[in-house]
């Protein structure tokens, strides 16, 4: 497996951290993203393999029994997600440098894995009702996700501290520029 290295984003839904995640790969050729599992149900705007593996419950469940999961989580009841072994080796392989978007606890898991290969950054926002407006408008979830991504929201902003980096996306120009800035310090040093 060659030398590369990880970037981490984690954050409450809704707080943009796909938006960065998306910034980053087209402005770095270097970079790939590393394709998740879910249990979860695919949305309309989503593209299976692309944007995560779909599993049912008891294919991914075949899958940690296996060992084929670097991490995972059941982040919603009976909702799974989970980062394959198998992405992080086809990009180190590749030659090329790993960006992830994972749950918080996912991304705490992954970077206690990955060590010094990996840079962890927190997405946040000033305030839980600028989450609720996003979450309502980008009209993938329904009332009931809504509320239980939102109920999330206390509990994951307690882990911030175990980030490396933590960047306030209030202004996404500015949150875009402070990701960029934090991730070419890291990728293009020598940690």
């Amino acid at each position: 497996m060659k030398s590369g290295k990880a970037v981490i984003f984690s954050a409450p839904s809704g707080s943009g951290k796909s938006t960065i995640v998306n910034h980053l790969l087209a402005k770095r050729t270097d970079l790939e993203f590393s394709v998740s599992a879910t249990t979860r149900r695919r949305r309309s705007t989503e593209v299976s393999e692309k944007d995560y593996h779909f599993l049912s419950v008891q294919d991914f469940l075949g899958k940690v029994d296996q060992g084929a999961f670097l991490e995972y989580e059941e982040v919603y009841p009976g909702i799974y997600y989970g980062t394959l072994q198998s992405e992080l080796d086809r990009i180190w392989n590749a030659g090329n440098h790993v960006i992830f978007d994972l749950d918080v606890k996912g991304g705490i898991k992954l970077n206690e894995i990955l060590k010094t290969r990996a840079l962890a950054i927190y997405i946040k926002v000033e305030d839980i009702s600028i989450l609720q407006a996003r979450l309502l408008a980008r009209g993938t979830e329904n009332q009931e996700q809504i509320t239980s991504r939102l109920s999330k929201v206390a509990e994951e902003s307690t882990f911030e501290t175990k980030f490396d980096v933590s960047i306030l996306n209030h202004d996404l120009d500015v949150a875009l520029e402070s990701a960029e800035r934090a991730v070419n310090h890291f990728l293009e040093g020598n940690t």
